[in-house]
């Protein structure tokens, strides 16, 4: 039997098949690199362009991915648009969108920027107030600040039921409130804001604090309420405590307090330069020129500073004080009558020289 015996293969035929191989091969690399160069870019490269280096994004409650998009295309803190959504949509973010406050940087990738909005890493805010006369002008400062807005936070400091569970009322609610800078969730709700104040109001007043208040015969409530006069008297806090003394040997001694921010307040001019004798006639209980004792409430919710003024009041004999002719904004304290009418007569001497009416 004879053995057939195939000719080898033309050299330049299996040189052409291996340059194709080589081609294919050359472009699945290609391929790959331009699908990890576009990977990269939808993932890891730097996506968020922010003026200033970083900025707030709020997301309210109750939004939706469309939402957020919305608010990122508006602020115009993506660089593409596109890619973020590839990313968004690959970690389902739109199924796990959170509210709060978030602080985005220059530079952030998609992967970074999803990752922190989709797990609801808030950044906290802080919530500050002071210098607050009534429910109503604080329910306007801290909407300002959080996402509870002032409607539902004045209906919250009217709800007798919830109140009841902080051992308050309406009409004392303002009490619970001390002036400061609190860290808070921006999404922090009108109860959730109350109760965080009302733990506040009980860390501050400790048995120490309560002790003193006791020693000086007057309850948390009534420590409040001097304190609120002696903010709406003095800016100077080194001069708090030598004026809070002066009230307080005015109570034990039975004295009308006389003070004009109560008139102010009575009468809802607190833009009154100068309180007159027909001002002090007013019949109200918050004037204390008419009646004796403390006013049913505060007439502003004070400082810490004020309060502590009283708590830690200067014990002395003084019984009057005047503002000073220097309007310099401090007092100047008497023991008698007598002395007290000569500075006031210099001190309305120069607000007669000034024209102040």
């Amino acid at each position: 039997m004879a053995v057939q015996i195939r000719k080898p293969e033309p050299r330049k035929k299996r040189g052409k098949f291996h340059r194709i191989i080589l081609l294919i091969l050359a472009g699945a690399v290609v391929i790959s690199l331009v699908a990890a160069w576009s990977l990269f870019n939808m993932i890891l490269k730097p996506n968020v362009t922010v003026p200033g280096g970083k900025a707030s994004l709020y997301i309210p409650s109750g939004s939706t991915y469309q939402d957020v998009k919305g608010i990122l295309k508006s602020n115009a803190w993506l660089r593409n648009s596109s890619s973020f959504e590839w990313m968004a949509q690959r970690k389902n973010y739109p199924a796990r969108v959170k509210p709060g406050h978030y602080i985005i940087h220059n530079g952030m990738s998609n992967n970074s920027l999803v990752n922190m909005l989709r797990s609801g890493v808030q950044t906290p805010v802080d919530v500050t107030f002071n210098n607050i006369l009534n429910k109503e002008e604080l329910a306007g400062k801290i909407a300002g600040q959080i996402e509870a807005d002032s409607l539902s936070l004045i209906e919250c400091w009217n709800d007798k039921e919830f109140l009841k569970s902080l051992n308050t009322n309406p009409a004392k609610v303002i009490m619970l409130f001390l002036p400061d800078t609190y860290e808070l969730w921006w999404t922090t709700s009108a109860r959730e804001f109350t109760q965080r104040m009302a733990k506040e109001s009980d860390r501050f007043w400790n048995e120490e604090r309560l002790k003193k208040g006791r020693d000086a015969r007057m309850s948390r409530e009534e420590v409040i309420i001097l304190a609120s006069i002696i903010e709406k008297e003095t800016q100077m806090n080194d001069e708090k405590p030598v004026m809070a003394g002066v009230y307080i040997n005015r109570l034990k001694k039975g004295w009308p307090l006389q003070a004009d921010p109560t008139v102010k307040f009575a009468l809802g001019r607190l833009d009154l330069k100068r309180v007159l004798k027909i001002h002090t006639e007013f019949d109200s209980p918050y004037n204390t020129y008419k009646y004796t004792g403390l006013p049913p409430g505060p007439i502003c919710i004070p400082s810490k500073a004020s309060i502590e003024a009283v708590l830690n009041f200067r014990k002395h004999d003084y019984m009057f004080f005047c503002a000073k002719a220097d309007m310099s904004g401090y007092h100047v304290f008497s023991r008698t009558l007598a002395e007290h009418n000569r500075y006031a007569a210099a001190y309305q001497a120069e607000l007669n020289r000034r024209r102040i009416r």
